[in-house]
């Protein structure tokens, strides 16, 4: 079943690697084969990820587009493990994205580590 892509102006999206950018105008589109993509609201670039959890879901990112994720999933554990000791409160969290990593299961890790980015950012109003 194809899946049904809508596209603001000049938004762009990841397909496979490539990048790209739509137009002027709102589209629509079929993805009608197996693909790894990325919406522009999905991504956090390496100049907006300035605390820990934006890192994290940083090198998500990288393991979710890579064609060899192993590097970055070693990096991933790393960034994990020191985000716990910095935020236990996170431990939770972090505890079912790396769950979701270890089963291979990059793009529903990337969507929680998502959740995690809003909450760092939720709480960090808060103080």
């Amino acid at each position: 079943m194809p899946l049904r892509l809508e596209l603001k102006p000049f938004e762009r999206l990841i397909i496979n690697g490539a990048l790209i950018r739509n137009g002027d105008r709102r589209s629509a589109f079929l993805i009608e084969t197996q693909c790894k993509f990325l919406r522009e609201s999905e991504i956090i670039t390496e100049s907006e990820a300035d605390t820990a959890c934006k890192q994290l879901h940083l090198t998500l990112t990288v393991i979710y587009l890579a064609d060899d994720p192993a590097q970055g999933i070693d990096l991933f554990f790393r960034q994990a493990t020191d985000l716990i000791r910095l935020v236990p409160a996170a431990a939770q969290q972090v505890a079912a994205i790396a769950e979701l990593v270890e089963a291979g299961e990059y793009y529903r890790a990337l969507k929680l580590s998502r959740k995690l980015v809003e909450w760092e950012s939720a709480i960090s109003s808060e103080a």
